[in-house]
């Protein structure tokens, strides 16, 4: 914010909301809002050609490909490298767009991904969906775009070539030429005038402007969830594969924002297509290995959280250390099985055990261990689990086949415990470090 010193460049963005109007940039806005009006005016009075409706689809592709394929993934990520024909063609499609010149545009983009959501990103999601969506282009604000480093952009001649010439551009070639062809060639004026040009234009704008809102907005993030963008296959329908904006921000400089065969993603497939016939190369993909493990931890992160809202048995260094003397007084009064060198208290558990209380109370008292593994049933991995959450104690000195007893003692639901957390490990206190408790002791401790 205006007069306050920060540590960083990277400043969390100061408010979740619209940012105080300085301005209006009316040559903008007129733009913005005339294509709009003849657009609707085409929508609901003038009936187009076919061959008009189909012009206005195929330049739709092309410019908007100009934008996806030109202005980002090749001029703000350096993610392949065009040939100068390719890069003619990506610059001419572009300034049909009407998005600006690729340099400045190429400029603020490689800017929001530097400062992304901080004070300096230029169209910041903190500030809310109309801000990032249009609000940025058509009003002056206090927000103040961080630097870039532009020096391989200014070394392009093309694209230098472009930004010189890029009114001129989008008048002729977005404008004039979409109106001439249809209404010169198959006497439909109106139709090039309302489609080919004006909705066409306005089609290709919120195409290009949902990357820096809805991408920020609508979706999940599979690799990453420090910042705000966010796959979404709608998103993607609408900006020619450029939904996949989780990925994208994590991996800015690979050609693909889409990974899967089924994703949607025709501004990959378009720059595929140029590498196939030599009019691209250079394609780079970030190393498989880190695009999985980026899935990979997120996935962590999930289940970690629902790890934690989880109930799991008491710690072991939690439970009191009980003789064998103290287990058989106190197995008198409730049902106490021993398995795996734990003390369970099944008492409320009796009436509700599938293969009946007789087995439970024959052995109250007992080592269940190997009937509860195998010797009279094998239980589930449930049954293991439900057990577990029955512990009240740990039986003094352990008992035999050790080794064994480690694989039996976790329950199931604790063999892939996620780190960090606190230790999970079912180990039986070794004798040197038993500090034994009163029989009185450890049976209230194991009732509240």
């Amino acid at each position: 914010m205006k007069g306050t010193a920060y540590p960083s460049q990277h400043i969390p963005a100061s408010a979740d909301h619209f940012p105080v109007i300085r301005g209006v940039k009316w040559p903008n806005i007129i733009a913005i809002f005339l294509t709009h009006v003849i657009a609707g005016y085409g929508l609901l009075y003038v009936s187009p050609k076919t061959a008009t409706v189909v012009l206005t689809t195929v330049l739709y592709y092309i410019t908007t490909l100009g934008v996806t394929a030109g202005y980002h993934r090749l001029w703000s990520h350096r993610s392949y490298k065009a040939s100068a024909p390719l890069r003619l063609f990506l610059a001419l499609a572009g300034g049909c767009a009407v998005q600006g010149s690729a340099y400045w545009w190429a400029k603020g983009h490689r800017a929001h991904h530097r400062y992304i959501d901080t004070d300096k990103d230029p169209y910041s999601s903190k500030r809310g969906l109309l801000f990032t969506h249009v609000g940025w282009l058509i009003f002056y604000t206090d927000v103040r775009a961080g630097s870039a480093d532009v020096t391989d952009l200014k070394n392009d001649k093309i694209l230098m070539w472009q930004h010189r010439w890029h009114v001129p551009i989008f008048v002729v070639l977005g404008y004039l030429l979409p109106v001439v062809v249809p209404g010169y060639f198959w006497d439909d004026w109106m139709g090039g005038l309302c489609y080919s040009a004006a909705l066409r234009i306005a089609l290709c704008y919120h195409s290009i402007w949902c990357i820096n809102s809805l991408a920020h907005t609508l979706g999940h993030a599979p690799f990453d969830d420090k910042h705000t963008p966010r796959d979404h296959l709608f998103t993607a329908l609408v900006t020619l594969g450029e939904g996949y904006h989780n990925f994208h921000h994590q991996f800015p400089m690979d050609y693909r924002n889409a990974i899967r065969w089924y994703q949607y993603d025709p501004t990959k497939w378009f720059i595929a297509a140029c590498g196939a016939v030599g009019l691209a190369s250079h394609l780079r993909r970030f190393p498989s290995n880190e695009v999985r493990k980026g899935a990979f931890t997120m996935r962590m992160k999930k289940l970690k959280a629902t790890q934690e809202s989880l109930e799991w048995p008491r710690p072991v260094e939690e439970l009191p250390i009980v003789t064998w003397e103290n287990f058989q007084e106190e197995s008198k009064k409730r049902t106490l099985l021993l398995v795996s060198g734990f003390i369970h208290d099944v008492t409320n558990f009796v009436e509700e055990h599938p293969g009946g209380a007789k087995l439970l109370t024959a052995n109250a008292g007992k080592d269940a261990t190997t009937s509860f593994f195998g010797g009279v049933y094998d239980h589930s991995n449930a049954a293991h689990n439900l057990l577990s959450m029955m512990r009240v104690g740990i039986l003094a000195g352990g008992v035999e086949c050790k080794g064994e007893l480690d694989h039996h003692a976790t329950p199931p639901s604790q063999t892939y415990w996620i780190a960090p957390g606190p230790p999970r490990r079912a180990m039986v206190a070794p004798p040197s470090e038993v500090r034994f408790r009163s029989v009185r002791d450890w049976v209230t401790t194991k009732s509240q």
